[in-house]
């Protein structure tokens, strides 16, 4: 399998409990497809691995980027800490959480936390690309300040008139949030979407609530075809949004 050696370059905090990392790629082509993921590993030991959507679009001149909930685990407290320009291995990438080609279809990307990681990839490229798609992306988190790169959405969805942005908030104190509030629910897909059978569904999230929108979407109709999924591991953010599904993917 390739392997590419990349630098830390720079991090940053973008929500609450979340970070964004960029990596060097020191000057190696490392071609992705938007909303693939790869392993990231430093040191010399196996368990300090682990596999990361890529929140950067193909087209980015700007280092490759990753981020994430910030949990009390080796890897991320040892990531958190790392100095700048430190070394790691970053395997090919790979991953079929793609957007489709048939323009005819909408995409409706259904993100919950940093499950919103390889949608941005995805929604930056169409963006610079003006592909044709008709895409709707609902967006969950707990509180506004978890919602990772809000701004940036909504400066994407006034730029691309096929895009709408529909965040959402299930938490009690977003008192003077001005989108939609609550789970994403079948009343909330119909009142942005023609119907719910013809969209290609894109889910990504904690694993409880990827399972929690599956089963939506199957009793609504839609085909499992018609479906691609990204679980993510995160424990805290699965209690926030009502879930309690614990296994892991970073």
């Amino acid at each position: 399998m390739a392997e590419y050696q990349m630098t830390l370059m720079n991090r940053q905090r973008i929500a609450r409990d979340t970070m964004a990392f960029w990596f060097d790629t020191n000057g190696a082509a490392f071609g992705f497809r938007a909303g693939q993921h790869a392993d990231f590993v430093f040191g010399s030991e196996s368990d300090n691995s682990r596999t990361f959507s890529l929140a950067s679009c193909p087209h980015d001149k700007e280092p490759i980027m990753i981020a994430m909930r910030m949990r009390a685990t080796a890897f991320k407290s040892g990531l958190k800490a790392a100095a700048l320009g430190t070394k790691f291995v970053v395997s090919r990438p790979r991953g079929s959480f793609t957007l489709h080609k048939d323009i005819t279809r909408p995409a409706v990307f259904l993100a919950g936390g940093i499950g919103i990681a390889p949608i941005r990839s995805i929604l930056r490229q169409a963006t610079q690309e003006r592909l044709p798609h008709k895409l709707y992306l609902f967006y969950s988190n707990r509180d506004a300040e978890d919602a990772a790169f809000l701004e940036e959405f909504e400066s994407l969805a006034a730029q691309n008139p096929n895009f709408i942005f529909v965040p959402t908030v299930t938490g009690p104190r977003s008192m003077a949030w001005p989108h939609e509030k609550g789970h994403i629910n079948r009343e909330m897909l119909t009142r942005y979407l023609l119907g719910l059978s013809g969209p290609v569904y894109y889910v990504a999230g904690p694993s409880g609530m990827v399972t929690a929108m599956t089963g939506l979407l199957n009793s609504s109709g839609v085909s499992e075809d018609d479906m691609k999924t990204e679980e993510f591991g995160d424990y805290k953010l699965q209690q926030d949004l009502g879930q309690n599904d614990p296994r892991n993917r970073d």
